[in-house]
This record gives structure tokens, C-alpha cells and sequence, in this order.
């Protein structure tokens, strides 16, 4: 099947030249996407040079900075259109492990979404501040009670790999999320339509180069938006399939 992997990127010129090398090496048939919101330290420019390079590297030039739920929606709608059967999303800083893609592609033979886990084999997270820890921890328990016992302990997380009919199924235009409370919707949206979802622990490291695009406001927005989507789910507008959308075996 083919696969694309879908990295967003913004001021990542230290990484964006290894992660793409990197993503490469691990499989033969891996492609990348690099979706660059018009990154003001020639990120574009270096993806641009990587694609003239390399025949499975594409690029999206956005317009400019919107959030991780735009990079995320405008990327899986070109993987798409690129014909892409898996869609795997991950960061640009090597904090998500590139090995593990290699177990995302065993998994998703059996699952309809794969999610790798910082937080259900205990606590994988290594060189976060303990402020930073315990608020990733505790939203997404916090998270998981609200959305009524989401079987999910990592909705935060960012590095999944999709089928494509998931992607079609939830319907992208119908995601609202713009920040990191995105991550939550997509998952929760899939739970709630009945797509099979296995997660796999994953250690994840903080950046080593860069600057991370996490802040408080974000991480307040993510746990506001559960609320949006238990209301939603309770008038039925979340996990309802839509005309056309074919039922899971």
C-alpha cells in the first residue's frame, strides 16, 4: 500500500533534512509530505531542495502559520490526492522514534488507526520539565473521563498512522480543531464511528534542535474543546455515519 508520511513543519531547518532522510531509510516505499507554513527560516526552501532530490518527497507551501489542526487538515487532503492508502502524521524534531514506523505499518494490517503511546506502558517521556509532564498526563486523563471513557490513553499524542478510509470517513471539513486539541478530535471522532484503534508505547524524546511550539494557551484550548466534543456526540452530530459511508466488518 502506498504510504505517505505527513510532516508539518514551521522553523525547522536544524531537523527537516535528517527526519526526511531518516523517514526514508526506514522503509523503501515510505513517501513524505512536508506540509511548511511558509516558515520564515528557509524550511520551505530546504523542502523544496529534498523533493528536487528525491522523487518520494513532496511539499505543500501554506501561507502562513494557522495551527497544528490546519498543517494537519491541508496535509492528509494532499496525501489523499496523492493516493496515498496509509497516512502516518509525526513531528518534524525526532521526538517521535522513527523505528516505530516500522511497527505501524504491522499493526495497521489488523487496526483501522494506530496511535503510538507516551502513556500506556507507564510514562515514555524522556527530558520534559515536570510541569510540562504532568499537564500532558493529567489532560488526557482528564480528556479520556470526559469523552466518556475514550479507550485511549494518549489523545494528545501526534504520531498515528491512518488508513485512508478513516481519514474519508470522519470527513476533514467536518474537524474544527485548530490547535493541538485536534489530535483529540480526530481519535475521538474515529472511536466514535467505530474504526478499530490500537496504541503501541513509544518513547518519546524532547527536541534536541529547535523550538517547541507548545504553550499553555495551546494545551487550555485542547482540554476546552473535549466539552465541544461530548455535546456534540450527545446530539448526535459526532458518530453519526455520514450518506455513502460504508459500515465497519
Amino acid at each position: 500500500m502506498k504510504k505517505i508520511v505527513v510532516i508539518p513543519t514551521y522553523n525547522e531547518k536544524e531537523n527537516i533534512a535528517a527526519i526526511t532522510e531518516a523517514v526514508l531509510a526506514v522503509d523503501a516505499e515510505n513517501e513524505v509530505l512536508i506540509a511548511d507554513d511558509a516558515s520564515p527560516d528557509g524550511t520551505g526552501r530546504i523542502a523544496d531542495e529534498l523533493a528536487a532530490e528525491h522523487p518520494r518527497v513532496h511539499v505543500l507551501h501554506r501561507p502562513g502559520k494557522a495551527g497544528i489542526g490546519p498543517a494537519y487538515r491541508d496535509g492528509f487532503r494532499k496525501a489523499l490526492a496523492l493516493g496515498a492508502d496509509l497516512i502516518i502524521q509525526m513531528d518534524a524534531d525526532f521526538s517521535h522514534p522513527v523505528d516505530a514506523l516500522r511497527t505501524f505499518s504491522e499493526l495497521i494490517e489488523e487496526y483501522d488507526l494506530v496511535l503510538g503511546s507516551r502513556y500506556i506502558d507507564g510514562i515514555t517521556v524522556v527530558n520534559w520539565p515536570m510541569g510540562r509532564l504532568m499537564l500532558s498526563y493529567f489532560g488526557n486523563v482528564y480528556a479520556k473521563t470526559v469523552l466518556g471513557g475514550m479507550p485511549v490513553n494518549d489523545a494528545t499524542g501526534g504520531f498515528k498512522c491512518w488508513r485512508r478510509d478513516v481519514i474519508e470517513g470522519i470527513g476533514l471539513d467536518q474537524v474544527r480543531s485548530n490547535g493541538y486539541g485536534f489530535q483529540i478530535e480526530m481519535t475521538y471522532r474515529a472511536w466514535k464511528l467505530g474504526y478499530r484503534i490500537k496504541e503501541t508505547p513509544i518513547i518519546f524524546a524532547d527536541r534536541r534542535l529547535g523550538t517547541s511550539k507548545m504553550h499553555l494557551t495551546i494545551a487550555v484550548e485542547a482540554l476546552a474543546m473535549v466539552w465541544w466534543l461530548r455535546l456534540q456526540a450527545a446530539i448526535g452530530r459526532i458518530g453519526k455515519r455520514r450518506a455513502g459511508q460504508p459500515a465497519r466488518a
